[in-house]
């Protein structure tokens, strides 16, 4: 595994984990510990597609980092799941 890879599967990693912790109700779409974990999974995968060069990823992985990002920073305050 290069270390490409390792960074691509955590950001995955995180990404998925926010899935399930949604689809099991654990936390609230609108969230912050929801839209942090896409932000975060997003963007890991943003760096890890643009050390490759593979670049539709970048550009796919920058716009759903771009849109978690804004929608972490307009959470309403006390909304934590």
């Amino acid at each position: 595994m290069t270390t490409s890879d390792i960074i691509a599967s955590v950001g995955v990693i995180i990404l998925l984990i926010a899935f399930l912790l949604n689809m099991y109700k654990k936390v609230s779409a609108q969230g912050r510990v929801y839209t942090g974990m896409n932000f975060l999974g997003a963007a890991i995968c943003c760096f890890s597609s643009y050390l490759i060069g593979f670049y539709p990823f970048v550009v796919l992985e920058g716009v759903w980092g771009a849109f978690a990002l804004y929608s972490f920073l307009n959470v309403p305050r006390g909304t934590s799941k």
